[in-house]
């Protein structure tokens, strides 16, 4: 999920001080967009946002709620970004 936010936001950053209740691999996020700024919690591919207290599973889902995107915009943008960032495949 980490890297999703991170193609996915302006700026994020973990919270160092979470200590996750019920899973283990829980993390809570701080993330700012265009849109204004999150507070998301992530364990795998599922996500919360606590102070919409709306949440989701994968990316494009996660696209759609922080950046206002319909599921074709989404495709496209996460799509769009991971060629830029992601690994070199040649």
């Amino acid at each position: 999920m980490s890297d999703a936010l991170d193609l996915l936001s302006a700026h994020v950053r973990p919270d160092t001080t979470y200590l996750p209740l019920k899973d283990d691999h829980s993390r809570r996020w701080h993330v700012c967009t265009a849109r204004g700024e999150f507070e998301i919690l992530a364990t795998g591919v599922k996500w919360y946002d606590t102070r919409a207290q709306l949440g989701g599973g994968g990316a494009i889902d996660l696209a759609m709620h922080l950046l206002g995107l319909s599921f074709v915009d989404a495709v496209k943008h996460l799509v769009s970004k991971e060629g830029r960032h992601g690994p070199d495949h040649s």
